[in-house]
């Protein structure tokens, strides 16, 4: 005999305590395939990031599916949004070599985190490769505190015996989507507010063609149908914040 429908209706867990599980709990596992797809490449397009290049992973950690950052993600975050980091103190503590980073944004905030690689009797490369990695573990995480991203790094990931790295998900638009009338509407109307906020139409152009790889010559939505909807999505990350960062420079008074 089989399993009585309203015990199915029971088990199975509604869309809000999905959600719930997700938001409240960051635990991923909960979701579809699809809808993991969907959260990822929501998640890269919120911070600007290109999700093609996979910039972020699944990792099982104390029972939960989460993502952490790859080496791609805080590249690409650094030249985004014009970090800079400069390593200002290493030492050795014992049998560990801490490194600290300093990290400071154009806008002038800054902010440090440490990396540490325990090398107890290490030598030769062995040594060389753990002295690296501590300046790079500093690097990546200052990267990520100073861009509020409070997710691990693939270089404190290695280090967890408990974690288990799962694929990136199935689902991600491929590369050659083209973009979608949606997307479209929306950058000619982003582009027009753009203008409207005092950018100049030329410049508005020039970064349409910087950050897409091609070369348009002009912003109407005719011409900007060969723009993939990754190359869409990217620039529409970059000018809603370059809007956003207009209209607090300069706030309309009553």
């Amino acid at each position: 005999m089989g399993t009585p429908q309203n015990a199915l209706v029971h088990n199975a867990a509604s869309p809000g305590e999905i959600m719930e599980s997700v938001i409240v709990r960051g635990d991923l596992a909960k979701l579809q395939p699809e809808e993991r797809a969907k959260y990822y490449s929501t998640v890269c397009q919120s911070i600007g990031l290109n999700p093609l290049t996979k910039p972020f992973e699944y990792i099982t950690l104390n029972g939960k599916l989460t993502l952490y950052a790859r080496k791609d993600a805080t590249d690409q975050l650094r030249s985004l949004r014009g970090v800079s980091v400069v390593i200002v103190s290493r030492e050795r503590v014992e049998d560990v070599y801490v490194v600290t980073a300093r990290a400071t944004t154009s806008d002038g905030r800054s902010d440090e985190s440490i990396g540490a690689v325990a090398i107890g009797n290490a030598k030769g490369e062995a040594l060389a490769n753990a002295l690296m990695k501590a300046e790079t573990k500093a690097k990546r995480r200052v990267t990520l505190s100073i861009c509020g991203l409070g997710m691990l790094d693939e270089t404190e990931v290695e280090s967890i015996p408990a974690a288990h790295v799962a694929p990136a998900p199935a689902g991600l638009p491929p590369a050659d989507e083209p973009i979608s009338q949606q997307q479209l509407t929306e950058l000619v109307e982003l582009c027009a507010d753009l203008m409207h906020a005092g950018v100049e139409y030329d410049k508005i152009l020039i970064g349409i063609n910087r950050l897409s790889g091609q070369d348009f010559v002009d912003w109407e939505p005719e011409t900007l149908t060969p723009l993939t909807a990754a190359a869409a999505a990217k620039i529409l990350s970059s000018y809603k914040k370059k809007l956003a960062e207009l209209a607090v420079a300069t706030p309309e008074h009553p």
